[in-house]
């Protein structure tokens, strides 16, 4: 038996992961930017005991207007709304380091974590595709491994920014009129292969000293950034012996400490029959046309390649070929190659959970899936990423008790930080004696 307990995080999307999942009749189809909507997701990321919630990013319209809801609120700012009515679940933003400069980031941060009261953390992300690179004036996205490296430049900056104040550098010493101790501030004099930053921060130490750094990509750029980096890692694993094997590496990659969270799209119902039901409604929303748009896209096929009713082409592209989502890419083809599945079947799995690990069932077997992928080092817990919108309500009120009598989830929060949470020890500042 595996000691210690999960790790949970909520992905929260829109409606909801599956592709038509705005299309239900209960669904709120503007709950991208609802924001009092949003803020009761929090309240009840909260009321579950989840160690974090995380909004996704990217600054571009992505996967076709006519298709599923677009709006995208910035994530820093939707955190502060949820932050202003949560005490202690994190709250994770991914941020680019591809269309960001190390210095605003920094400070934004550091702004969420002092208004947070510590429970600010970072989705590192190097972010794909010419639609973006085009609202950033340039005519296609920077290459893969390139990404990467400026990645790895980019967080060391924020790292050296984040210590440019001693923790004890303010005195506010109004007797003697001395507000800051000089000696106790350290601009970054960064100057690298992509950024020079010369000044410090402007924004005292925060709470957390760094904010949690997580990390996303599951190519071997991607598991080698981890390895480097990150603190927690959200991967797509769709089978347990894949979730294993990628565990296993990544592990010996870092020889070190950090979580690891497959993504868990999970289907309650009050029986199994009740929650495949659910799944079969929603899978009769999705517009086949549509999503084999988006798969071709992801492919880099044209879609009329694609037929529905066969399987993939056999001459798709090879995934050193790829310059962004290359994990996403060999995970898709993976799939579709290892059941032989027709476009149509793997449209409707794509639509459903874009690739990972799907239970459909009552909340025990949900619990149950869970718990086997945990005590089989697959996962130090999941990254929630519900269907629909009432999936994560059902979870916090069905699954977690579950998981809480059996002692792998936590009761009651025992620390305030998200660092706490994840159970990462607050760093010291480099320039600390």
């Amino acid at each position: 038996m595996r000691s210690g307990q999960m790790h949970l995080n909520v992905f929260l999307m829109d409606a909801g992961h599956h592709e038509a999942a705005w299309r239900l009749p209960e669904a709120n189809p503007h709950i991208g930017y609802d924001v009092p909507a949003l803020q009761e997701l929090a309240r009840t990321a909260e009321r579950g005991k989840l160690d974090s919630l995380f909004i996704a990013d990217i600054p571009a319209l992505w996967m076709g207007f006519a298709q599923r809801p677009q709006a995208a609120l910035d994530p820093l700012l939707l955190l502060t709304m949820m932050a202003a009515v949560t005490s202690r679940v994190g709250l994770i933003a991914t941020l680019s380091t591809t269309y960001n400069e190390p210095y605003n980031l920094a400070r934004r941060v550091a702004t969420l974590d002092h208004l947070s009261g510590g429970r600010a953390g970072w989705n590192i992300v190097t972010t794909p595709g010419r639609e973006v690179a085009r609202n950033f004036g340039l005519d296609d996205q920077p290459d893969h491994a390139g990404r990467y490296v400026r990645a790895g430049e980019f967080v060391e900056v924020c790292l050296k920014l984040w210590d440019s104040w001693e923790d004890d550098a303010v005195l506010a010493d109004k007797e003697r009129g001395v507000w800051g101790d000089d000696g106790k501030l350290h601009p970054a004099q960064h100057r690298g292969a992509h950024y020079s930053v010369q000044g410090a921060l402007n924004v005292p130490r925060m709470p957390q000293g760094y904010p949690l750094l997580v990390q996303a990509g599951s190519s071997e750029d991607g598991k080698a950034f981890a390895a480097r980096w990150a603190e927690a890692v959200f991967t797509s694993q769709p089978t347990l012996e894949e979730g294993q094997r990628f565990y296993r590496d990544v592990k010996a990659l870092a020889q070190r400490e950090l979580a690891i969270l497959p993504g868990l799209v999970a289907v309650i119902g009050g029986t199994e029959a009740e929650a495949q039901a659910k799944q079969a409604e929603l899978d009769a929303l999705i517009n086949p046309l549509y999503t084999r748009k988006h798969l071709s896209r992801l492919l880099r096929v044209e879609p009329e390649r694609l037929v529905l009713d066969e399987e993939l082409p056999a001459d798709l592209p090879d995934e050193s070929q790829i310059e962004g989502g290359k994990s996403r890419f060999s995970l898709i083809v993976g799939l579709a190659r290892r059941e032989k599945l027709t476009v149509r079947q793997l449209i409707a799995r794509f639509g459903r959970s874009r690739g990972h690990h799907t239970v459909i069932g009552t909340p025990e077997q949900v619990a149950d899936a869970m718990c086997s992928w945990w005590e089989g080092c697959a996962a130090d817990g999941f990254n929630l990423m519900p269907p629909y919108a009432q999936a994560f309500p059902d979870f916090v009120e069905h699954v977690v008790p579950i998981l809480q009598k059996r002692g792998v989830f936590r009761r009651e929060y025992s620390g305030v930080t998200l660092r706490e949470h994840y159970g990462v020890p607050r760093p010291a500042n480099r320039y600390a004696r």
